[in-house]
């Protein structure tokens, strides 16, 4: 090993700024922080929108590194390189001086679903899957295309656009830059041709000079400016060294990086994410491919990920809605524990958890979330609270059925011990719903972002090495004798779910027809 010393590990999410700190040596957490306490705010300034501004992401940046600063058991100084995730599909635009023209469209925000879906159409789907390997959907060009033509003041205003990680490096290095795999993830990059995707541009008539030069995901991206090491109270000149969206980063952090290899998260959002060494697509683009972070030319890997908008987000509702006696809530432990004490099925009792956007395993619909077989002399609160955490699994294992069919494999899939897989329940009905093993790690996206900086900076050798200390903390097989009893509900669960997407696609026949 080259150093000794620290490496930061940022992760800029949606709901918080998490940074850790990871020892070079030991390979073990010497401290994290979170900024804020509580879920930061999405802005909503009408429905299907999902906003936040750039500078409140900075600003818990700088706080989450001063409590870090104000342990007096580490010394920042010792800091040698800095590894970035972030909140994937964002789009953050910005001026000359790097100041944001707009608030950032994040990645729940849904207003520019009928714009790539329109794009996807006129372009043609062979076109789409060859060159893209999904459809254009609600990702970062076509929110860019959106703000084109609904915001041309906003518009002109455009140095530079880039992805919510991009925007952090930025402010970091003073470099304005950005990744393949990070293009990839906006849709904007070109698989056959190894390039931007200039066709797609060409369509939305986009202003190429707008995307920022390319970086890899792992190496010397940019060094920190004098300026911002004093503000962080971290060295000058050491490396921005890795750079990776939260799902491909949460993949790399659990040690996923070659085929056949599956890793999943239930924070905000649900996710499984298996990566493949062959470029697949599903045709309705229900689950997407991207490029992971160790993808090359050479070697390609592709990282297809399902996505379930609503996962911790639903329990966060629950909580600060359904579990408060007068100011205080329950805590999440005390909630898994109620729903604990209800028996498996919830007495008939069924969640779906589509309240956070539109979801791309239902074809970029929009069911909102709802309660199903509700009866006030059975149910109580547990059973809410048991419904919504199967209800959730039931959604994945629905995505799951789906990324089976593009080629990946899923038999163990590997998560942090963290958010929703905290809890016992959650683990158990999450492997035997979707019949696979669960291995548990006690590792995040910071810590894996972390280990990235590492392998960026070259003072890890190898992924082997970056990674000997990762250790599975639990395994939780699927349960035989519940089997039967959730393949009977997620059977359920499926026809009400069939029912729900018909009525929602008769709702918008409706509707269009009044406005046509």
């Amino acid at each position: 090993m080259a150093d000794t010393g620290y490496l930061l590990g940022l992760d800029i999410g949606s709901s918080s700024i998490k940074a850790s700190l990871l020892d070079i040596e030991s390979q073990q957490l010497a401290a994290s922080s979170t900024s804020p306490q509580t879920e930061l705010d999405i802005i909503s300034p009408q429905a299907g929108f999902a906003e936040q501004a750039p500078e409140t992401w900075w600003k818990h940046v700088l706080l989450a590194i001063g409590m870090l600063r104000s342990d007096p058991s580490v010394d920042l100084k010792r800091v040698r390189a800095i590894g970035i995730a972030y909140q994937m599909h964002g789009l953050v635009m910005v001026d000359k001086k790097g100041a944001p023209v707009a608030n950032a469209i994040i990645w729940c925000d849904s207003r520019a679903v009928d714009i790539g879906n329109r794009a996807f159409e006129e372009i043609g789907q062979h076109k789409c899957i060859e060159r893209l390997l999904n459809s254009p959907g609600n990702f970062t060009a076509s929110k860019l295309a959106w703000v084109k033509n609904n915001e041309p003041g906003t518009y002109a205003r455009i140095h530079k656009v880039m992805l919510p990680g991009d925007y952090i490096a930025m402010k970091l290095t003073g470099d304005i830059t950005t990744t393949q795999s990070g293009l990839s993830e906006g849709i904007m990059w070109d698989y056959k041709h190894h390039r931007l995707a200039d066709f797609l541009f060409d369509y939305f008539d986009l202003n190429y000079e707008v995307v920022p030069s390319i970086v890899p995901c792992f190496g010397i991206q940019g060094t920190v400016m004098v300026g911002a090491a004093s503000d962080l109270g971290i060295p000058a000149g050491i490396p921005v060294s890795y750079r990776a969206g939260d799902q491909p980063n949460n993949a790399l952090s659990l040690y996923v990086l070659n085929p056949g290899e599956v890793a999943a998260t239930a924070g905000t959002s649900g996710v499984v994410y298996g990566v493949a060494d062959t470029p697949a697509a599903d045709p309705a683009f229900r689950v997407n491919t991207f490029a992971h972070v160790n993808y090359t030319e050479r070697s390609p890997r592709y990282g297809v990920l399902l996505c379930v908008n609503g996962a911790g987000i639903l329990n966060r509702w629950l909580k600060q809605n359904l579990c408060v006696t007068g100011s205080e809530s329950m805590t999440y432990e005390q909630m898994n524990a109620e729903a604990q004490k209800v028996a498996p099925g919830s007495d008939g009792l069924q969640v779906f958890p589509y309240g956070n956007g539109a979801e791309r395993t239902l074809e970029n619909a929009n069911v909102h979330a709802s309660l199903c077989g509700l009866d006030f002399s059975v149910h109580s609160r547990g059973h809410l609270l048991r419904a919504a955490q199967e209800g959730i699994v039931f959604a994945l294992r629905f995505g799951l059925d789906i990324l089976r069919t593009t080629g990946v494999s899923v038999k163990t899939v590997r998560a942090g011990h963290a958010n929703m897989f905290r809890s016992g329940l959650f683990a158990e009905v999450f492997a035997t719903v979707c019949n696979a093993d669960l291995e548990l790690c006690n590792t995040d996206g910071a810590a894996g972002a972390a280990r990235g900086a590492g392998m960026g900076a070259g003072i890890y050798r190898s992924a082997q090495e970056a990674f000997k200390s990762l250790a599975i903390t639990r395994r939780v097989s699927p349960n035989p004798k519940l089997a039967g009893t959730y393949a009977d509900c997620y059977a359920t669960w499926l026809d009400k779910l069939q029912t729900a997407r018909s009525l929602s696609r008769s709702v918008k026949t409706m509707k269009q027809a009044v406005l046509d």
